[in-house]
């Protein structure tokens, strides 16, 4: 049992540290100071490549699990297991996270109205100069899971699918779960991850807990990544953490039954091609359409595209690929329609559109025509679709596994991947099926690409991007042969 919080300072703490090289030496300083003026009875350890002893109480442990570098906060699992019995909470981290005194009294607090399986969990957090603040976990594909709201006393809980916060903390009763689930006591590996973070993710990961972060109580579970060099790189401002907060907030008031309108993260190696929720606008998408249009866009995130085309004036409607992401969209003044595939579609069933956008969305629909032929007849009679998908990327999976020194890992089928090897001809296939023809393909170059890697843009190309009309407006120049049977619409054979 945890000790109530009168008996706190009587607990003992085991902290592991991995710290290679010198370069976050002054970081590494700033963390055990902190340690140390903790009430609690703390012991440190470093893993390091090299010896290193900022202070005589402080153990060092020398040595890699391999010889990869990144191998190194592998170290830490052996000497948890060492030390299982002789402390009462263990904390892993990297040599730049600093936590403090409030952040472990309110994980205990929190943590001893957990069910049992679910471990409470902090953000890494940045701060500029000015004070602003960013939260570095929030990129490319990694969101909060909107299906994942919880109450706990008095607390209210969700999963950010970004696990890794270079640290955690298990109570010595979590510890010995995750010993005993087969999960913990494992060499080097990586999959989901890289090396480094799949250390620090794989009790979430593989000994079957699962990671909560306490969203009514933010700052008490905000832990300060020293560097702060993914400001204005990677991450989310307070402002944009807070409207997304909110939302999460609302779900676990109203016992709300929030579900995404499709899955967007595939299950490759490092969740390789899953939807990037923070995507910069693309020119590509914009310069398709006209500044008059009306514009419909399906499984939209970022916001980044509808923003640049609320600024030029367009009407923009939104079908947001999960509510939390379509909180950002309403506050730039689109409008949000809400609901599963089915349930959107219905109450926007008068409208015509201009353009509709399937940006990075195709590729993660089971049944891809089933979805562009439920929302093909919201096209205006001059209307267009818009549709990005990635180019044949299992050849460049293959090719990035192939640079890797790990065992080579194949695409496998949709159900195995959770993702379409598209292709431009699956797109023109798709769109036929759906009732639409196709006018034209671009594959997008890679940048500087010379005259001879344009020449083999059909496979070095990273994107697709195609235009399409529905038959009607092209049926002159259509062969007889293109009919299409009338497809039945359901959320099974739409979504995965």
């Amino acid at each position: 049992m945890i000790p109530g919080i009168a008996d706190q300072k009587a607990l003992r703490l085991l902290v592991v540290i991995a710290s290679y090289g010198t370069a976050n030496n002054a970081h590494l300083d700033r963390v055990i100071k902190e340690y140390r003026s903790m009430s609690f009875d703390v012991d440190i350890v470093i893993i390091s490549n090299i010896d290193k002893k900022p202070a005589a109480d402080i153990e060092c442990v020398v040595g890699l699990p391999n010889k990869n570098p990144w191998s190194l906060p592998f170290a830490h699992k052996e000497l948890f297991a060492a030390r299982a019995d002789q402390y009462d909470m263990f904390i892993y981290s990297e040599d730049d996270i600093l936590i403090t005194e409030r952040n472990i009294r309110a994980l205990l607090d929190v943590t001893s109205v957990l069910n049992e399986g679910e471990v409470a969990g902090w953000m890494l957090v940045e701060r500029a100069s000015n004070s602003e603040l960013n939260y570095p976990q929030a990129h490319g594909s990694f969101h909060w899971d909107c299906t994942s709201v919880k109450t706990r006393g008095n607390y209210h809980l969700a999963h950010f699918t970004n696990e890794h916060a270079a640290s955690y903390m298990l109570t010595r009763q979590q510890l010995a779960r995750a010993i005993a689930s087969g999960g913990f006591l494992v060499g080097p590996h990586e999959g989901k991850y890289d090396l480094p973070c799949t250390a620090a993710t794989d009790p979430f990961t593989q000994c079957g807990f699962r990671k909560l972060i306490p969203i009514s109580h933010i700052d008490d579970f905000s832990a300060h990544h020293l560097p702060n060099k993914y400001i204005n790189r990677l991450g989310v401002d307070r402002r944009q953490l807070d409207a997304q907060l909110s939302v999460l907030m609302q779900i676990a008031r109203e016992g709300n039954d929030a579900v995404p309108l499709f899955s967007a993260e595939t299950r490759l190696w490092h969740g390789m091609y899953s939807k990037d929720y923070y995507e910069p606008a693309r020119d590509e998408v914009l310069s398709a359409v006209p500044q008059s249009a009306a514009v419909l866009s399906i499984g939209s995130c970022s916001a980044a595209n509808e923003r640049r085309l609320l600024e030029r004036g367009n009407r923009v409607v939104t079908i947001p690929l999960d509510p939390v992401v379509g909180s950002g969209l309403a506050q730039l003044g689109a409008e949000v329609v809400l609901g599963d595939v089915i349930t959107a579609r219905s109450k926007i069933a008068a409208e015509r559109f201009d353009r509709l956008l399937f940006v990075d969305v195709l590729q993660f629909i089971r049944d891809p025509a089933h979805l562009l032929k439920l929302f093909a007849d919201l096209l205006a009679p001059d209307g267009r679709v818009i549709i990005c998908a990635p180019n044949r990327p299992s050849l460049r999976y293959a090719w990035e596994c192939a640079k890797s020194s790990s065992v080579f890992r194949r695409w496998g089928s949709f159900d195995a991947v959770g993702i379409h090897d598209t292709t431009s001809g699956k797109i023109q296939r798709w769109c036929a099926q759906a009732g639409l023809a196709i006018e034209k393909i671009e594959r997008r170059a890679p940048h500087r690409a010379g005259l001879r890697l344009k020449f083999l843009s059909s496979v070095l190309a990273p994107d697709l991007v195609a235009t399409a009309t529905r038959r009607e407006s092209l049926r002159p120049f259509l062969r007889k042969d293109h009919g299409i049977e009338q497809m039945e619409v359901s959320r099974r054979s739409v979504v995965q």
